[in-house]
């Protein structure tokens, strides 16, 4: 298992300035420091994986080579039963250029039609990928089951939150606080992992 150490610089694979913020967050007081792609200019890889696990390995690595530091990478998505897990990891694709998410809502919910009413079962999964400038990498999956739901309710959160609630909930994601949506969240469940068997106590 790879085990990073105070005073340690990690860097985020990502440009995503929100992603940046809630990761830091959750890495207070470990004594690692996180570091954004985008402040060090390295350039995003293509997502060409198959899986969530291997697009989060390519980013990862990717970023690790680069800067010759270990390097944190996620992949996630919105999976809807009744469309065989889609929009899976094409999900941000579904909004298009502009990564419209209403428009990705609408499209998952006129796909869906009437399979969604029989089966509205829909999760979803963050993975996250640690990897090391020689090679070495770790991955923690983690994920949340609810439904479908429609109309989008709730004006919180971002992306598919305002169609998906959580089992043994009665809100969407949208309609949650973000510190309440972060404590359940697929991406709170693969962090739990990663921080257990990953940075110091």
């Amino acid at each position: 298992m790879i085990k990073l150490s105070r005073g340690d610089r990690l860097v985020l694979a990502s440009h995503n300035k929100g992603k940046l913020a809630e990761f830091e967050a959750l890495l207070d007081g470990t004594g690692v420091t996180l570091v954004s792609a985008a402040d060090l200019f390295l350039p995003e890889p293509d997502e060409t994986a198959d899986s969530f696990d291997g697009n989060a390995r390519l980013k990862a690595h990717a970023a690790a080579k680069a800067a010759n530091l270990p390097a944190l990478a996620d992949d996630s998505g919105f999976c809807v039963a009744a469309l065989d897990g889609a929009p899976g990891i094409l999900s941000a694709r579904w909004g298009g250029p502009t990564r419209d998410f209403g428009m990705a809502m609408q499209r998952v919910h006129d796909e869906g039609a009437a399979a969604l009413e029989a089966d509205p079962h829909a999760w979803f999964i963050a993975v996250l990928c640690l990897a090391l400038p020689d090679g070495s990498d770790v991955t923690f999956e983690g994920r949340i089951n609810g439904q479908f739901v429609w109309p989008p309710r709730g004006t919180g959160g971002h992306g598919y939150d305002p169609v998906f609630m959580p089992n043994g909930e009665a809100r969407s994601f949208a309609e949650m606080l973000e510190a309440e949506k972060n404590a359940i969240s697929h991406r709170a469940r693969a962090f739990k992992q990663f921080k257990d068997a990953c940075l110091p106590g």
